[in-house]
Order: structure tokens, then C-alpha cells, then sequence
């Protein structure tokens, strides 16, 4: 019971950056292997919110997402939309747009390890224990699923009650015909991979809570956001929040009952499992 619960609470905050992806590669059509790179600096900006301006992280949220969204949407508009624009085919679009963010993620990593260097961080709080179902939990851990919760509900109401929501899911599945209907595809495109940035953020904000991260462990995330969304079904938000909740319990017990180091191992015959049985993904559809 213990490893489950402790899995749960880990794949709520993974689930936040595998629904980042899940917007950004399902509807804006970008595969983003830049997208760790923004968890990471939201550890880092939640970092230093707390230790120079004694900012809680969950206040601190506040700035964080609206950052992530904007700074997203100019990286969209400015450095991926052209791409759009001349690709012919969604073949092509995604081979340029993994290159340009390939190389992005490169920029990006930089500049946070010429800024924070090589070290890792981490900050102490809720460091306290949390007793469910007679077992002891960091406070902290328990904290960030439950905001994580409530942000993954946020973006279901957004996703499924609202006009513009309604507008992102018609993209994600025929841009074409979204179009027809006075869709403005360019422009839902780019909030969606912004809000997919900013859902990232997020979830990079809550895990520094509890984690020790570094400038350089961002590729890690954006292979566990990208497994996750094969796992789930590309462009469906229930398949990666199931996703991230399996990949969470996975790690969790092959690292208290096998080894630690073995968790990453894990996570990827975990990913060609999934491949070999239901490549398309829990909720994905087959492809005729």
C-alpha cells in the first residue's frame, strides 16, 4: 500500500508535464524536447521565490504559470509558427520542429548551467509527516498531488465547459476542419502549446518541493512527459494523467524493492511493453 500511494503522489506531479506535452505535440502539433527545460527552470524559479524572497511555492505558482505561458506563446509565435507555416505536411512539421527544439533545449541548458551551475538544489518545506492509512508520508509530496489535482481538474473544466477549450480539443483533431467552422487554428494553436508550457511550469514548481534537481536533468523529464503521452494516446489528456499514475507507481516500486538506479530502466520497458501490446496507447485510437 505504501509503494502505491507514494506512486500515486509522484505520478500527479508527472502528470502535469506529460498534459504540457499532451497539448503542445497533440494540438499545436510541436513535439517539444525543450519542454523539460521549462520544468526545470520552474524549480528554479520556485528555488529562488523561496530561499531570496521566502515566496511559498504554491503562492509562488502565481507567477510562475502566467511566466511560462507567455514566454511559451513568444516561442511559439516567434520560433516554431514559421515553421508551421511552410511545412506541407504534418510529416514535416514535426521533423522541423524537433530539430529547432532539439536545439532550443541545447540554449536553454545552457544558460541555466552558466547561471546555476552544475550543483544540485533543493529547499526544505511541509517537511513534516502525513499519515494516510496508517502510514507516514512526506507532507510536502501530499501537498503538491493534491494542487496538481486541482490544476489537472482546472484544465478539464477549461478543456470540456468552455468555448475556447471546446476550440482547442476540434485542432487536436482535425485542424482542417476546425478551420471550416471560423476556428482560428493559428491562434488556439499557440495558447494551447502555451498553456501546455505553462501546465509544465507547474508541475516543475510542485516537485522542487521535494526534489533535488540540477540544470541538466531536463532531457529526463521530457523523455518521461513524452513516454507517458505515447502510453496514454498522443492529444488525450485522461490517457496521461492514467500514464503518469502507472509510471509513478512503476518507479516507486522498482525502486524500494529492486534498486534506485534501476528506475529509468524501468520506465522504458515499461514504454516498449506498452508498444508491443497497445502502440496506440490506452485511449488512443487505432489507425486504419
Amino acid at each position: 500500500m505504501t509503494i502505491l500511494v507514494t506512486g500515486i503522489l509522484l505520478g500527479g506531479t508527472y502528470a502535469l508535464i506529460a498534459m504540457g506535452l499532451t497539448l503542445q505535440y497533440g494540438v499545436a502539433r510541436i513535439m517539444n524536447l525543450a519542454n523539460g527545460e521549462t520544468f526545470v527552470a520552474a524549480c528554479f524559479i520556485a528555488f529562488w521565490l523561496f530561499t531570496a524572497y521566502h515566496i511559498n511555492p504554491l503562492l509562488g505558482l502565481l507567477v510562475i504559470a502566467p511566466l511560462a505561458f507567455v514566454v511559451n506563446g513568444a516561442i511559439y509565435w516567434f520560433l516554431l509558427k514559421p515553421l508551421v507555416d511552410r511545412a506541407k505536411n504534418r510529416g514535416q512539421l514535426e521533423v522541423d520542429s524537433i530539430l529547432a527544439t532539439f536545439g532550443l533545449l541545447f540554449l536553454l541548458q545552457g544558460l541555466m548551467i552558466l547561471g546555476f551551475g552544475g550543483a544540485y538544489f533543493s529547499y526544505t518545506f511541509l517537511a513534516e509527516r502525513f499519515v494516510i492509512l496508517g502510514s507516514a508520508y512526506g507532507l510536502n509530496r501530499v501537498v503538491a498531488f493534491a494542487v496538481a489535482a486541482i490544476i489537472a481538474a482546472a484544465l478539464y473544466v477549461y478543456l470540456f465547459h468552455t468555448r475556447q477549450g471546446t476550440a482547442v480539443r476540434a485542432v487536436a483533431v482535425d485542424p482542417t476542419s476546425a478551420n471550416l467552422v471560423a476556428i482560428d487554428v493559428a491562434r488556439t494553436a499557440m495558447i494551447a502549446f502555451a498553456l501546455g508550457g505553462a501546465l509544465t511550469a507547474c508541475g516543475g514548481a510542485l516537485l522542487s518541493t521535494f526534489y533535488t534537481f540540477n540544470a541538466s536533468m531536463g532531457v529526463v523529464f521530457t523523455m518521461k512527459a513524452l513516454i507517458i503521452v505515447i502510453m496514454g494516446g498522443v492529444g488525450d489528456v485522461r490517457g496521461a494523467v492514467i500514464a503518469a499514475m502507472v509510471l509513478g507507481i512503476t518507479e516507486t516500486a522498482v525502486a524500494t524493492l529492486i534498486d534506485p538506479g534501476l528506475t529509468l530502466a524501468a520506465t522504458y520497458a515499461l514504454f516498449i511493453l506498452v508498444l508491443m501490446v497497445r502502440p496506440q496507447g490506452i485511449f488512443g485510437r487505432q489507425q486504419s
